[in-house]
């Protein structure tokens, strides 16, 4: 009971933002230690390094210390800061010269495979085998699955990004997982007949 009493004194995000945009830096820290995690999941996704994820998401907050003034409250703040974040990355590829045909891939990897091993149930399944596995998924299950189960933002969260029901990012990702331990299981029992 006191948890909520207190989480409910504290600012909100978009209180948070606005005294930020008013010249008020105190709050970025606030709104650090709420979303670094999803954040920093987020730049490991798109570059594959832990150490340039770390320092993106360090870029990211200080960015948005003078960019969270534009934050209009037209969205849930996590799927401002998601787009955010996203574009953070883009420019880092563009800033840095990366080979043109890396920055299409990763927005494909994205969108596709996840680079991070999961648990299903207590099983640790052969990452290999999953990114095949979720690659296999439909477009719409395939991504509430990486935003709920990689990248750790809750269902209300993912209808605001996709425009969605919550209800439907309940429902698609059951339907991910259902089909996921369907092709789990063809694939390890295919691996114990060969």
């Amino acid at each position: 009971m006191g948890d909520v009493i207190a989480r409910a004194l504290l600012p909100s995000d978009y209180d948070l933002a606005r005294a930020i945009g008013r010249g008020d830096p105190s709050g970025i820290e606030v709104l650090y230690v709420r979303h670094k995690m999803k954040v920093y999941s987020l730049c490991l996704r798109m570059t594959g390094d832990s150490a340039e994820a770390e320092d993106l998401t360090q870029e990211v907050f200080l960015q948005l210390l003078g960019k969270v003034g534009s934050f209009r409250g037209e969205s849930q703040f996590t799927t401002w800061l998601h787009r955010f974040t996203i574009n953070q990355v883009l420019m880092y590829f563009r800033r840095r010269n990366n080979r043109r045909d890396r920055f299409y891939e990763v927005l494909d990897e994205l969108a596709a495979t996840p680079l991070v091993k999961y648990s299903l149930g207590a099983k640790l399944i052969d990452r290999i085998a999953l990114d095949v596995a979720v690659a296999k998924l439909p477009l719409g299950s395939r991504s509430v699955f990486l935003k709920f189960d990689v990248e750790g933002y809750s269902h209300d969260e993912i209808a605001g990004i996709f425009g969605c029901s919550v209800g439907n990012s309940k429902s698609q990702l059951h339907k991910a997982r259902k089909k996921l331990r369907h092709l789990l299981t063809l694939n390890s029992s295919a691996a114990v007949a060969s």
